[in-house]
Formats: C-alpha cells, structure tokens, sequence
C-alpha cells in the first residue's frame, strides 16, 4: 500500500492552525461588538446589522479566494508548479478588482443600501451603522487581497504564518479599540476605525510574506499582472457557485435580520449576541472544512480519489469532536458573557434560551451539513453544493423563519427553528451525495 500524501502529523500541521486563524478572524467583529456594548443597545445593534453585511461580502471574497485554493492545490498535486504560480496571478487580478468596485458602491450608496435591508429603525441605531458600514467598506479590498494570500499560502500547505497574522492583527484590533472606544470615547467610528486598520495589516503582512523565493508558490511582480482569462475561468468555475451560495446564504440572514429588526431593540441585540455565540461555537470546524478543500484538492490532483474519500471520512469526525467541545465551552462561557457584554435582562434571557437549544441540536447534524461540502468544492461539485444551500436556505431558514416569527409570533427564536430544520436538511442531503460517489466526477483542471 503506496504512503498518504497526508499523515496525521501533516494533517495536525495544516488543520490546526486553519482552526486556530479562522476562530481569531471571527474575534475581530466580536470584540467590536462587545466593546461597543457598553455604549447602549443602540451601538451594539448598529455593530450587528452593519456586520451581516460584511459577513456577506467577506464570505464573497472568501469564496473567490477558495476557487484559487482549489485550483492552486491541483496543480501542486499533479506537480504543475507554474502553472500554480500563474493561477495565484490571476487570483488576485480578479480578486482586487472586483472588491474596489464592491467598496466603491457601498461608499457610494451607504445609506440606501442600510435603509433597503433593514428598513425603518430607530434613528439612533441608523445613524451609528451608517459610519459603521462606512468604514467596513474601505476595507473589503484589504480584505479581499488578505484573503487572496492566506489561500494562496494554505494551497500550499501552509497554514501557520496567516495563523500568526491573524494573532498579530487581533492584538492590533483589541488595543486600537479600547484605545479609541474606551480612552478617546470616538464611539461607533473608533471600533470600525480599529478594525479597518488591522485588516490593513493583515493584508500587508500577508502579501510582503509571498513575496519569498523559498515559497512554492510566490507572489511578486503585483504591476506586472495581466489577465489570462483561461486560468480565471478555472477559478471562477469553482469561485462564483461558490460565492453565490455565501452570498444567497448571508443574503437569507439579512432578510432574517429585517424580520428581527421589527421585534424592537432587545430582539435585535439578543439576536446579535446569538448569531456571535454560534459562530464561535462552530468556527474550528469550518476551520476544519476549509483545510479538507486543501487536503482533497491536492490528493485528487494527484489522482487519488479513494484517498479522498478516506479524509473526507476523517476529517469529518475530528469536526465532530470538536463541534461538540466548542458547544460545551461556549455553553459554559455563556453567563459570563451576557454579564460583561451589558446585556439588558430581557435581551439576556432570550439569548440564554435561543444558545441552550443550539448547543444542543448542533452537534448532531451541523457535521455532515457543511464538513463533506467543502470536499465536493474541492472536487468541483460546486453546483450540487450550491443548489443544495440555496434551496435549503430559502425554504427553511428563510421562508419557515418569516412565517414562525411574523405569522406566529415566536420571536427571535423562530429564526433559529429555521436554521435548525435547513442543517438537518442539508446532513441528510450531503450525507447521500457523499456515499454515491458523484461528487468525485469532475474535473478541475
């Protein structure tokens, strides 16, 4: 029997660290909001609504990044180290541009686009997601181009060096914010403006790492980038189903945010302490997933599709393990964290009883509702995934959600009724696709 590309030490070497930085990148919004908690109901909800659409963006630029990601790790896997080079090329041509035309239009269009999604709230919490959503918009292109690098070094398996920029753009984040919130009282705009300046660098210590002969796959020349449609192809082949189906689904969640943003200030902040609490209890696994694209892609390039099988199995029950280690610990974190988040009563009663309930339906089906779907995008099944999320998504996390809250009048938590019936939906869907096999009939590149 031939030697894995992937031993345990190597899959520890790429996985943890992935882990690691995706849970740091989440803290950067975290810290915003709890640090602006302080400054009543109306920052933190401005904070929330003006960060669902950032999520919906980064998971945009993401999802573009992650099509290189793929690319870039067949080739390496078919040992086409040139072409690798030129495929990172082109990711971050097509990256950039389309990020400073994003940034542009929400410049731009700041206060229609706010207004158009979440409709009329109060004019307090308008006014602090206006110079919110104003500073987050200057900083997609960094962030799109942050993206770019750490994709670029995780294609090759390297995972480590955007880990430690990670930390260092954290501690940059954690120290301007309470230097400019709670020192120099800036409010609202000193949290965006602590924010945008560690993502700017983030970005700049990412691309000045690239730049390294030693790297298989370096990045210089930035100038001297012209496009070569056949390899951007390729990686919006695999990076636009993909960035629709981010998009569709942060899209969804802002159309639940509209809902939740009619149920009065304590739901809005209630619903915004949740949706954090969730995604830090479930972040090391995506962390996870977006290794597995890593570990598929380059075993496929290689030719060994039941290799990828076999780490697809794998993998999926080390996110098990920690899917339910993360819930027990945000579990046990959770008084705490309403306590000095400043929390009124009522908004802290209802994200006690909404976070109960995810921790316990969420190690039972998150897994194989998102884990296996990084692997089918690694394959190329980017469509099945896409249709999948995107139907799952707007049926139940959506429309079961509007009717639960507007129609029945169960408040916030209808929102998390929806989201609980699409990850059982989409576990039993990916379940089938994966043991058929169809999602390893494509080609790439």
């Amino acid at each position: 029997m031939r030697e894995r590309i992937f031993d345990n030490r190597k899959l520890a070497a790429l996985l943890i660290p992935l882990a690691i930085d995706q849970l740091l990148n989440s803290f950067m919004g975290t810290v915003d909001t709890l640090v602006v908690s302080n400054l009543g109901s109306a920052a933190i909800s401005a904070v929330t609504l003006v960060d669902s659409i950032n999520v919906l963006i980064v998971q945009a630029f993401f999802a573009l990044a992650s099509g290189g990601t793929v690319v870039c790790s067949h080739y390496l896997g078919c040992g086409k180290e040139g072409h690798a080079r030129e495929a990172a090329r082109q990711l971050v041509f097509i990256t950039f541009i389309l990020s400073v035309v994003i940034a542009a239009l929400c410049l731009v269009f700041n206060g229609p686009v706010l207004k158009l999604i979440f409709g009329e709230v109060e004019d307090a919490v308008m006014e602090n997601a206006r110079i919110y959503f104003l500073f987050s918009a200057v900083s997609y292109p960094f962030i799109a181009l942050y993206d770019d690098g750490s994709c670029i070094l995780r294609s090759q398996e390297n995972s480590s060096l955007p880990m430690m920029i990670s930390v260092a753009a954290n501690v940059v984040n954690l120290v301007l914010n309470i230097l400019f919130v709670w020192v120099f009282h800036f409010g609202v705009a000193g949290s965006a403006c602590a924010t945008m300046t560690a993502r700017i660098f983030s970005m700049l210590a990412v691309m000045y790492k690239l730049r390294s002969p030693k790297l298989t796959v370096p990045l210089t020349g930035y100038l001297s980038i012209r496009p070569d449609w056949t390899e951007v192809r390729r990686i919006l082949r695999i990076g636009i189903p993909s960035g629709v189906e981010n998009s569709m689904f942060q899209f969804g969640k802002l159309a639940i945010q509209s809902t939740v943003s009619l149920m009065g200030t304590a739901a809005i902040a209630a619903q915004g302490m949740t949706n954090i609490i969730e995604n830090l209890n479930g972040i090391l696994g995506i962390g996870i997933g977006v290794g597995l694209m890593t570990v598929v892609g380059e075993t496929l390039g290689a030719g060994r599709k039941e290799e990828a099988v076999y780490y697809v199995k794998k993998i999926c029950v080390v996110a098990e393990f920690v899917i339910i280690g993360s819930c027990l610990v945000m579990f046990a974190l959770l008084h705490p964290i309403v306590y000095f988040g400043g929390m009124e009563p009522e908004s802290a009663k209802m994200c006690i009883f909404m976070v109960t309930c995810i921790t316990v339906v969420k190690p039972l089906v998150w897994v194989m509702a998102f884990v296996p779907a990084y692997g089918f995008r690694a394959a190329g099944d980017v469509r099945f995934t896409m249709t999948v999320s995107v139907i799952s998504m707007w049926v139940c996390r959506v429309s079961l959600a509007i009717v639960l809250a507007r129609v029945f009048g169960m408040g916030p938590m209808a929102v998390w009724i929806g989201m609980f019936t699409d990850w059982t939906i989409r576990c039993i869907v990916n379940t089938v696709r994966f043991k058929s096999g169809k999602w390893l009939e494509h080609q790439v590149v």
